[in-house]
């Protein structure tokens, strides 16, 4: 509201709290207004001056007042009101207005000295305002229209410099001859490996399969990333890739995070690779000086075609006779300098596997200098998991229904949020819950208790005895998020499921239904809000996993969902990692730079704009 103010007085509450009281006044009418504890107004506000008042106005008594209202005096020019106004984050003493006002005279003396790093072919291309106007109609908008397309820049720029970073460390790893050429060529004994096994490839694993083996025959090493949903056969594609590698003379490193996934995978691979020939080998942490002796004198002379194992596959000591095939499961799970140890160790082809799926913007970003391929299919024959919410008053029906199937010879996960009990989080712990399930709830079953802290080979111990079932119930954290296969578990229930995010919650419900029995997942939430309500109501509805992950991409954003220091996600200020259509447009200017000149020679002003974000990309 514009207009006049008059009958200003400030005065003291019952409660000694200030008080100013003031008439606003226009042409239709007048309004009475009040500010309460904001003692600074007896020096700003006075009788006869004009002002833009903006704020909510309260029905009360048979009366209408302006409460709180923002206000700012009337000049040539608004700053605070009467105009789109930028918010900015705030901190106690230092509000929005304040920093508005700092920032108007340095954006008016300096926005047009911001040095303009895009090439102009793609400003032109991509219809994008200069770098300085963006700024300063990001800041003070001009309009609607000009608000928009500052945004658009600003947001472009962001996501072009990801993309132009990741699409030159690609072109660089492909076209620089630092190292020697490992071509694969597709052996004759793929077809035969793949025709014998026990089941038959989904057209997505084929499809998989043959991008793989095509960029291997190509002269410089593979980076591709394989994608896909729990239970959809990564495994047996890279299995089909490291057989391929062997049979052109070269070994294989595959590099797992958890010492229950590493061994997983090589007990997976032995059964279909070493029947062939393959001398196949394990190592960890927990593997023996000795061992690990023997095991490096192997891997140096050539005479171990695949070793399966954790870190200690990249620590000190450890090297290869001809190296040709570097695999890395979750990688992001895995720090930057650690992936980079093993990918760097004689440039083998590099392929990484993830049972966790990224939205394809997503990946764009995070993994723009590998190639993707994804398995979107599931095997024929692969039962839908039920998934239902459980309110707290149906817990004890859900335990006797578990027991029941226990008895009938079924398994059950229980996953906690916690290891053990918190003072300050009222969720229920492992440790808290193994003892409660095992004493009062199924005193007649065998309940085990699997958690981080635990010692190697108790963690071993214990899985084994599972997957033999002889433990019915196995109360877990997440370590059990990935990497744990036993086909006869078909009960998963998930304690506290709204501290979760959907990809996990997802990654849980994925160690159930794998055998041939009608499977379950139960979350019981402990806070239902209506954002739980969202997501697990998600988990209810949609079985695909990478459904699921755009759904949580947009709920939590991708920091929550992967970790910003170890997956390398930047701290994006105007993007969004949800905008599929910017980041498209993005990667495709950026590819039309890399293509016609990666080393940026003729962009000297994006070269140093590199240079000067290289704190915000994945170190290298």
């Amino acid at each position: 509201m514009k207009g006049k103010l008059s009958k200003v007085f400030h005065q003291r509450s019952r409660a000694g709290k200030a008080l100013t009281k003031a008439t606003i006044t226009d042409e239709t009418g007048s309004l009475d207004v009040i500010w309460f504890s904001q003692p600074y107004l007896q020096r700003v506000l006075h009788n006869g001056m004009k002002v833009i008042l903006s704020g909510k106005a309260k029905y009360s008594y048979g009366k209408t007042t302006l409460q709180n209202p923002s206000y700012e005096e009337i000049k040539e020019e608004q700053m605070h009101t009467g105009r789109i106004v930028p918010v900015y984050h705030q901190t106690e003493g230092i509000h929005s207005k304040w920093i508005r006002e700092k920032l108007k005279p340095i954006i008016e003396a300096w926005a047009f000295q911001l040095k303009d790093y895009m090439p102009q072919s793609i400003k032109d291309e991509y219809n994008l305002i200069s770098y300085s106007t963006a700024v300063k109609e990001a800041h003070f908008p001009s309009d609607e229209e000009k608000l928009t397309r500052a945004k658009f820049r600003l947001s472009f720029d962001e996501l072009f410099l990801l993309q132009l970073k990741a699409l030159q460390k690609k072109w660089l790893w492909q076209n620089v001859k630092e190292h020697e050429s490992k071509p694969v060529p597709k052996h004759k004994d793929l077809d035969l490996f793949i025709a014998n096994l026990p089941f038959e490839l989904t057209n997505a694993q084929q499809r998989c399969l043959e991008e793989i083996i095509t960029d291997m025959e190509k002269p410089y090493p593979m980076s591709r990333l394989l994608q896909g949903d729990v239970g959809s056969g990564k495994t047996v594609v890279a299995a089909a890739a490291i057989l391929n590698t062997y049979k052109v003379g070269y070994q294989t490193a595959l590099m797992a995070p958890t010492e229950i996934l590493a061994k997983q995978h090589y007990n997976t691979l032995f059964k279909l690779l070493q029947p062939i020939g393959m001398n196949i080998q394990y190592i960890s942490g927990s593997t023996t000086d000795k061992q690990k002796k023997e095991l490096i004198n192997q891997l140096k002379t050539g005479t171990v075609d695949l070793v399966v194992g954790t870190h200690a596959l990249i620590q000190e000591g450890v090297g290869f006779h001809n190296l040709g095939l570097a695999v890395i499961d979750e990688q992001h799970r895995f720090g930057v300098k650690q992936r980079n140890i093993l990918k760097q160790a004689s440039h083998p082809h590099l392929l990484s596997l993830s049972a966790t799926p990224i939205p394809r913007t997503l990946a764009m970003t995070l993994y723009g200098d590998q190639d993707l391929s994804i398995i979107d299919e599931m095997p024929k024959g692969r039962q839908e998991i039920i998934t239902r919410i459980v309110p707290e008053k149906k817990r004890i029906d859900a335990y006797r229904w578990i027991e029941n199937q226990v008895m009938k010879g079924r398994q059950a996960f229980i996953i906690c949020p916690l290891i053990d009990e918190s003072d300050t989080l009222e969720v229920k712990s492992a440790i808290q819950e193994y003892q409660n399930l095992s004493e009062n709830i199924f005193p007649h079953l065998k309940v085990g208790l699997l958690h981080g802290k635990m010692k190697s080979e108790e963690k071993e111990t214990i899985m084994k005895a599972f997957k033999a079932n002889e433990i019915n119930v196995l109360v877990s954290t997440s370590v059990i998020e990935v990497g744990i296969d036993v086909p006869n578990a078909s009960i998963m229930i998930i304690e506290g499921a709204d501290r979760f995010g959907l990809s996990q919650l997802h990654q849980f419900r994925g160690r159930v239904g794998r055998g041939e029995h009608q499977s379950y997942c139960f979350l019981f939430p402990k806070n239902y809000s209506q954002d739980s309500k969202t997501r697990l109501g998600a988990m209810v509805s949609h079985a695909s996993g990478f459904k699921l992950s755009e759904i949580d991409l947009q709920l939590r954003g991708p920091g929550e969902i992967f970790g910003v220091k170890q997956s390398g996600i930047p701290d994006l200020k105007m993007a969004s990692l949800t905008d599929s259509k910017t980041i498209s447009l993005a990667r495709e200017a950026a590819q039309k730079i890399i293509n016609e000149d990666p080393f940026l020679e003729k962009h000297p002003e994006l070269d140093e704009k590199l240079f000067e974000l290289q704190d915000v990309f994945v170190k290298d």
